[in-house]
């Protein structure tokens, strides 16, 4: 099996094969919101690139997450952050969800194979999925306005170590080595590591360093989100 991550969504193309398994990954903290609200009971969620769009969906009776620089955009039902999606507000509902990089990543490569949504809290189960999924298997990093992050290269080498020890793996470029070799030096404690990456920095300025601390948490839920290309619509698999 072959395994490759993409650092960012402008490097996507060049990644981009037929029949790709990719796994989108935002840890600070898209893909880790829509994993939380999935456990927590939501039906599906309809991500959308751009807040005019959401904005329609709102006007139609959606809930809507709708995020920007790390805020809640103004109209919207809910932010970003993964303790917003609680089980009284989402269980059973539709919710329409954009962000300022993870709904970019998934409009990016919504025709592969098969898309997951990946974090550290569904990583187990996320590993053993891809594994039965296909034959090559891309991590797409959403990193931050199409820079590479620091949190979603961290993933995507403690990702594919999850896959090694799994299986057999042939590396699909440099990029599964140098997030391999990122993931040695912080995995004792990831949160002391990421405290220079400049999206923590983000969060602490505005008042979501709970959100950075839940983010990193391994295996706390046992959802994995996928992209329906028919419905166009993320739901998991049951």
């Amino acid at each position: 099996m072959i395994v490759d991550i993409c650092l960012s969504p402008a490097l996507y193309p060049y990644y981009q094969k037929e029949n790709d398994v990719v796994v989108v990954v935002d840890i600070f903290r898209a893909t880790t919101t829509m994993c939380a609200a999935f456990n927590n009971g939501a039906a599906s969620i309809i991500p959308v690139a751009d807040i005019e769009r959401a904005k329609r969906y709102k006007s139609e009776g959606f809930l809507v997450g709708a995020e920007r620089k790390t805020r809640r955009v103004e109209f919207a039902d809910f932010g970003n952050s993964p303790f917003e999606y609680t089980p009284d507000k989402v269980s059973g509902r539709d919710i329409v969800f954009t962000t300022t990089n993870g709904t970019r990543a998934i409009e990016a490569a919504k025709d592969c194979g098969r898309l997951f949504i990946g974090a550290f809290s569904n990583i187990d189960n996320l590993a053993d999925t891809c594994l039965s999924s296909g034959e090559r298997i891309v991590v797409l990093c959403a990193g931050w306005n199409n820079c590479v992050s620091m949190e979603d290269t961290l993933f995507g080498g403690a990702f594919v170590k999850k896959l090694s020890e799994r299986a057999e793996i042939v590396f699909g470029s440099d990029a599964v080595r140098i997030a391999m070799e990122l993931w040695e030096k912080a995995r004792n404690s990831p949160m002391d590591y990421l405290k220079n990456a400049d999206h923590y920095h983000r969060l602490i300025a505005n008042g979501a360093e709970g959100d950075a601390a839940y983010c990193l948490q391994r295996n706390t839920v046992s959802v994995v989100p996928y992209y329906n290309r028919e419905s166009k619509k993320l739901t998991v698999l049951q």
